[in-house]
């Protein structure tokens, strides 16, 4: 009596990408497949995910998405499959694996360049950096505004504090060098150090899928 047993390979940082996800950024996890239930309960366990639902088809896959979403939840899904891409679509944000399919390349607003799960970390991880540049950018430059203009139009004339033309114009130019040399630090970026890092920025409404 033989028996010849075949599976998927499971990723090599799933683990660790599932932990950060979910103690880290305090992140519910889902694994939606179109796996047996004996399947997918048995690769679950072994990533530390809890929430699994099984044999879904692409349109059970949409259901679930939109189940959460109702209940208020903003939803990031992560796939490589051709049953994917519906969900990719109908989630807030669609995360495609760089070496899956086209049309879930197609489908997904972020495409991860590699093929590990950690990136999903990267990316959140970036667009928090991202954001945080762009609101200082905008403090800077309306304060910088809101200073300069009234002492361009003369409200300091009655003290004696004149602003000559060319003066406002190489300030106006300095505020627009500043915001893009501040941007420009973005090259500077290093993703987290997934040994050490401890993460600050938690968000409880993430669904990933």
């Amino acid at each position: 009596v033989g028996c010849v047993a075949v599976s998927d390979r499971i990723k090599g940082d799933a683990a660790d990408a599932v932990r950060y996800l979910q103690q880290k950024m305090g992140a519910e996890v889902w694994m939606v497949t179109g796996d047996n239930t004996r399947v997918a309960r048995s690769v679950a366990s072994e990533v530390g995910i809890t929430n699994v639902a099984a044999e879904a088809l692409p349109g059970d896959k949409v259901t679930r998405i939109k189940s959460l979403q109702a209940k208020g939840k903003t939803v990031a899904m992560v796939g490589d499959g051709i049953n994917d891409s519906p969900a990719l679509s109908q989630a807030d944000l669609g995360i495609a694996i760089g070496t899956g399919t086209d049309v879930a390349v197609e489908s997904a607003g972020v495409v991860l360049m590699r093929d590990s799960l950690l990136d999903v970390i990267t990316a959140f991880d970036l667009s928090r950096v991202t954001y945080k540049r762009i609101r200082l950018n905008f403090v800077w430059a309306f304060g910088f505004n809101a200073t300069g203009i009234p002492i361009a139009a003369g409200v300091l004339m009655p003290a004696g504090i004149i602003l000559p033309p060319w003066a406002a114009g190489l300030a106006m130019a300095l505020s627009s060098v500043c915001v893009v040399c501040s941007s420009l630090l973005l090259n500077r970026y290093r993703r987290p150090d997934f040994a050490t890092t401890s993460w600050g920025w938690v968000r409880e409404d993430i669904e990933l899928g």
